[in-house]
């Protein structure tokens, strides 16, 4: 893996199937013990509806603040990694799963590879991922000149995303 300074990403996470709550905290504990990255903040866990086409499940969501010193390809790559681990298929697009990780945001790095854009594309207009982010980051760069606080205030659906005290 390819080691550079410490940067500031942020993570989002999400499962709907199986023991969502432990899915989360595991995909967490081994993101944990990856050398070279350190947990910041883990916000509050939320019941979100699907997002896309597929009939299925509420979500468990949940966003992490990281200091990494992976470089986005390598963050992502165990990211990937710790989603097979935990049995992750990726058979249906936008389908139900056991464990997703996101990569959201890496510093202020801009980046439009395969299977690797950044910041992610789509996450201010997504309230499964601004309601959780701004609780832990509410200043983090959208790559739109916006923070995720900002963002939120024009974002639609926040009422379908309920904290979780469990």
């Amino acid at each position: 893996m390819t080691s550079r300074p410490s940067v500031r990403a942020a993570l989002g996470l999400g499962s709907n199937l199986g023991d969502t709550r432990r899915n989360l905290d595991e995909a967490l504990r081994r993101l944990q013990a990856t050398p070279g990255l350190r947990l910041i903040a883990r916000s509050s866990d939320y019941r979100t509806p699907p997002w896309g086409p597929v009939p299925q499940d509420d979500y468990r969501n949940a966003c992490v603040v990281i200091e990494t010193e992976l470089g986005p390809r390598d963050l992502l790559d165990r990211c990937l990694a710790v989603e097979k681990e935990l049995g992750r298929v990726r058979d249906i697009r936008w389908g139900p799963r056991i464990i997703d990780i996101d990569v959201l945001i890496y510093g202020l790095e801009r980046l439009d590879e395969d299977h690797l854009t950044l910041p992610h594309p789509r996450m201010g207009e997504r309230a499964f991922v601004l309601v959780p982010l701004a609780e832990i980051w509410p200043d983090a760069p959208l790559g739109d000149g916006r923070t995720a606080h900002e963002a939120l205030g024009h974002c639609p659906d926040q009422d379908q995303i309920v904290r979780l005290d469990d």
